[in-house]
């Protein structure tokens, strides 16, 4: 097997039946067992609103790193459009001086898509050019037309999240100018607009290790290549534009931060004992990623054992992230991982997936580390 290392992003998902409190203590149990099977980082994705308990991931990310003692845990990603540069680097200061050397600061731009999906719906702008028009397999690993989000980004939930998310009438600074503040926090060469020089206490000189994440060829690619930092790119959420967005990170790519370019690829994976056990355990992911879609929230994730299928219609709206979930045996989930490493070039995977119950989600994963040959996984 393939000896790029594996990483888990967790949503702290909360499931049907249950509540936050229970999808925290899921959390913290699984990333002591992640810790000890082996694998790489542990990431805390940020969302809000919607049935899942990551909304706050710097204090996650805290509580994690304390029920651990070795493994890097981070966040994929601090939405930046809702906060600012100094709240960041200070808060993950702080995590570095409790947890020193082991946090990973992954920076996103979903504030700002929000207003360029609301421009998109307006007029002002044409919807994206979709690059392909039926899905692709290329190399063993699944490429499906472009999924065009920009009704989802500008529904009515979002934009009520994004209304009590910043302070009124506050406007999202430039992404790019966000990063380059948090970087000159960090190195303590940061000037105000009014030329004062400011030192973030905690956060000068932390030593944090910076990430920008991105679905598509787009800014968040040209930047962590221009800047030299490392690079997230996401085919759990955007599959038909990984490929985009891992080559124009690498075009733009100049020594930085890191000599060389470094990519971590994400998947959907779920695993399971056979292909037949593991399609029972993802039967209503259809279901939890219609929620998602069709602008209402991701829902609790629903049991297999009483949720009705999705029509044809609503099956329609999330056939591309479906296809390219990845679940099955451990030789199937294994073998589509390292499809994706080979055709992206990926440093490293990152791996994320949902089971209504909390023991098959521990379970895919520590049979995932186990056929992957992670150290401290044992023989499944």
């Amino acid at each position: 097997m393939s000896p790029v290392p594996l990483s888990i992003l967790d949503l702290a998902p909360i499931s049907e039946g249950a509540d936050a409190r229970t999808a925290l203590a899921h959390t913290l149990d699984l990333a002591r067992r992640a810790e000890a099977w082996g694998f790489s980082r542990y990431w805390l994705a940020e969302h809000h609103f919607a049935a899942v308990a990551s909304s706050s991931p710097a204090v996650l990310i805290g509580a994690v790193a304390a029920a651990t003692r070795t493994i890097r845990v981070g966040s994929a990603a601090v939405q930046l459009g809702t906060t600012t540069a100094a709240a960041v680097t200070e808060a993950f200061g702080t995590l570095d001086a409790l947890y020193p050397g082991r946090i990973d600061l992954g920076l996103g731009r979903s504030g700002h898509r929000r207003a360029e999906a609301l421009a998109a719906v307006s007029g002002e702008r044409g919807p994206a050019v979709a690059t392909r028009t039926e899905t692709e397999i290329r190399e063993g690993v699944v490429l499906p037309p472009p999924f065009d989000a920009s009704r989802v980004l500008a529904s009515p939930l979002l934009t009520a999240a994004a209304g009590v998310l910043q302070q009124p009438g506050a406007r999202s600074p430039d992404f790019a100018e966000q990063v380059d503040d948090i970087l000159a926090l960090l190195r303590g060469t940061y000037l105000s607009p009014d030329g004062v020089a400011l030192r973030a206490v905690p956060g000068t000189a932390a030593d944090v290790q910076v990430w920008l994440f991105g679905s598509s060829a787009g800014a968040s690619a040209q930047l962590a290549g221009r800047l030299g930092l490392p690079f997230g790119a996401n085919y759990h959420v955007s599959p038909a534009t990984t490929l985009d967005a891992v080559a124009a990170y690498r075009a733009a790519f100049r020594p930085g931060v890191l000599p060389e370019p470094y990519v971590v690829v994400s998947a959907d994976a779920v695993v399971a004992e056979s292909d037949d056990r593991a399609a029972e355990l993802v039967a209503t992911y259809p279901n939890w990623t219609h929620s998602i879609r069709s602008g209402n929230g991701a829902v609790a994730y629903p049991d297999p054992a009483t949720t009705p299928p999705l029509t044809e219609e609503e099956y329609a709206l999330v056939h591309d992230r479906v296809v390219t979930q990845f679940a099955g045996a451990p030789t199937t989930v294994a073998d589509r991982l390292d499809r994706l490493r080979a055709l992206t070039g990926a440093d490293e995977l990152l791996v994320t997936g949902i089971t209504h119950a909390h023991a098959d989600r521990v379970r895919s994963y520590e049979l995932l580390a186990a056929e992957w040959g992670l150290a401290g996984a044992a023989a499944a």
